[in-house]
């Protein structure tokens, strides 16, 4: 039996549709390429943010407790975290000087002896309002 090859005209009437598996595997390897390189750039970027949102509530605390000082004839807030919180964010005279309480305060090694706080936390000295930022 003999074997005739197809002629042109069959082969005009072929019709390849879709991709080659090896196509497909070729742009899935590169999207996982892109992913990562995104992935390694964003990820520092919360760290970033993270000290900045911890620098601007250290601060903003700082103004703070200077404009409650000022407003109260040089007194500050009950030495304790709980009268500095209260005295900041409650409607006294002037105040409220801070909408919300900040996230960022080390809340557990503030006050009277501030110590150490933690990474991307900040503690206040509530004798003086002094700030020790662990994210400056």
């Amino acid at each position: 039996m003999l074997i005739q090859p197809r002629s042109q005209e069959d082969h005009k009437n072929v019709v390849e549709q879709g991709f080659t598996l090896v196509e497909l595997l070729i742009v899935i390897v590169i999207l996982g390429i892109l992913a990562g390189i995104v992935v390694f750039a964003v990820g520092g970027l919360t760290d970033d943010a993270t000290k900045n949102a911890c620098k601007t509530d250290a601060s903003t605390f700082t103004s703070a407790y200077q404009a409650y000082k000022a407003h109260n004839s040089g007194t500050a807030p009950t030495a304790t975290v709980a009268g500095v919180k209260a005295g900041l964010t409650g409607n006294t005279l002037g105040g409220p000087y801070l909408q919300a309480w900040p996230t960022t305060v080390d809340e557990t090694h503030s006050g009277a002896a501030a110590g150490t706080p933690d990474a991307h936390k900040w503690t206040f000295d509530a004798d003086d309002g002094s700030v020790n930022a662990a994210c400056a």
